[in-house]
């Protein structure tokens, strides 16, 4: 076997700005609208919600580069550059000529990619003057990052956990509760849309929708409070792309270029964070690269959702957002991938997909663990399941090369490692895992009811 190659970057090689990709874009996204009078926000509008330099980089389609403030580069070098590393081992179990490249995230503090943009947000809300934030998560990643780097700037964080997956992954919770943030199940009886879901579905298992709910709430109720966000919006992306910013520089290392770029896909932070500084070089320089978000079949907003203006949580307190959708009041199936069971893609992913820049695969429950454990057993790291489904479109893809004889360069996001969620690999290796899948009429009922704007 060869031996692993890894690439790192030496400290004055990590990026000093973040790509913005709006700018480069031919057709920028379609704006946010406020849900009473449907005209497009600004960002003192946001800055309601969010904190005020958050919220100017949203709407930001103009400047391609921002700048990394100081204090957060000195965070992120702490733990960064992440490792880009050659899986020599994956590619002989394959046995495909196709040459695989993994950026692995799992290498940070946290476990996961979520820390880049929470030490971002929490540091915007410390220099603002902001004492508390608040929060949803879904699998628990990004509210460990969030509860940690509110401690880092001295906040005081508030997480609510979709319910179910604190159910099934509970040491994230005691992680976040480890790092000083007060954790609630979502949907809960301390907020009035928690109280109103309950109400209507006592047994309701949660959603990000339902969770991101909660936590607006709570923010709009509580002085010196802002609510940050682990995904789907634009600044969230944006500190992300310091994952693709470093891959540019170490595939030159490794003197290659990828022609597929694959990440799995909950709402788009870490698809975007590694994909958008490559994807530059093909909207201004031609460069032909494939660009693969891998999302749950259970769950399968681009390649089954409807482009509309919709809601980002359920109970209707977001702008309304340009995206691929299912419908805010979405219920996702239990999977264990649960960072990818939200009803929405960003407003930048989905304006990609329409101009044809990128587009999704949806892998089943059992395919992505399949491929988890043969990367486990062949590099040695143990996957999140929301990893797994990018690991899966990258076997897929290595297979037809396989097939076909031909040898192309593949790069996909190891967005994080699943050393907590060894109970979900437990069913799995148990048999207990199942399959799930949308039914056309289910889809339909969803669908209806997204506010008719377009």
């Amino acid at each position: 076997m060869k031996k692993q190659k890894r690439f790192l970057l030496e400290e004055d090689q990590i990026p000093r700005q973040w790509y913005n990709i709006q700018a480069d874009m031919p057709t920028k996204p379609l704006p946010p609208l406020n849900p009473q009078t449907h005209q497009p926000i600004g960002p003192e509008d946001l800055a309601h919600i969010f904190s005020e330099e958050c919220s100017r980089q949203e709407l930001d389609t103009e400047h391609a580069w921002i700048d990394i403030p100081d204090e957060v580069r000195d965070l992120y070098a702490y733990y960064r550059s992440t490792p880009l590393v050659r899986a020599y081992a994956l590619e002989k179990a394959l046995d495909t000529p196709a040459h695989i490249y993994f950026k692995n995230e799992s290498a940070s503090p946290l476990g996961s990619h979520k820390i880049n943009s929470a030490l971002a947000q929490c540091y915007y809300c410390k220099r603002e003057g902001v004492t508390n934030v608040t929060t949803e998560t879904g699998a628990g990643q990004w509210g460990a990052a969030l509860s940690y780097a509110a401690k880092i700037f001295g906040l005081e964080a508030a997480v609510y956990q979709v319910k179910i997956t604190m159910k099934q992954k509970p040491y994230r919770s005691i992680l976040m509760r480890t790092f000083g943030a007060t954790v609630e199940g979502s949907p809960s009886m301390s907020t009035r849309a928690g109280k109103d879901i309950i109400t209507r579905d006592p047994l309701n298992p949660g959603s990000l929708g339902s969770a991101i709910s909660e936590a607006v709430e709570l923010a709009m109720q509580t002085p010196g409070c802002k609510y940050t966000l682990g995904s789907v919006l634009n600044h969230v992306s944006l500190h992300q792309t310091v994952i693709g910013l470093e891959a540019e520089k170490q595939m030159e290392m490794a003197e290659e270029y990828p022609d597929m770029v694959i990440a799995c896909f909950g709402g788009g932070s870490n698809f975007g964070g590694l994909a958008f500084p490559f994807m530059r070089h093909t909207i201004l320089d031609g460069k032909k690269t494939e660009f693969i978000a891998a999302e749950p079949s259970s769950c399968p907003k681009l390649t089954r959702g409807k482009f509309e203006y919709d809601f980002g949580d359920e109970a209707g307190y977001t702008p309304l957002l340009p995206m691929f959708t299912l419908g805010h009041d979405f219920k996702p199936a239990n999977i264990h991938a649960g960072g990818l069971r939200y009803h929405g893609a960003g407003m930048i992913v989905s304006q990609l997909i329409k101009d044809g820049y990128m587009h999704g695969v949806d892998i089943p429950q059992l395919e992505s663990f399949q491929a988890g454990i043969l990367f486990s057993r062949t590099e040695g790291i143990v996957p999140a399941p929301e990893s797994c489904h990018a690991i899966a479109a990258t076997v897929r893809e290595a297979l037809k090369c396989r097939e076909a004889g031909e040898q192309k360069t593949i790069l996909f996001n190891l967005s994080g490692h699943g050393l907590i969620d060894m109970p979900s690999y437990d069913s799995y290796l148990n048999g207990d895992l199942m399959n799930y899948s949308l039914s056309e009429e289910e889809l339909q009922q969803y669908l209806a009811q997204v506010p008719k704007i377009m």
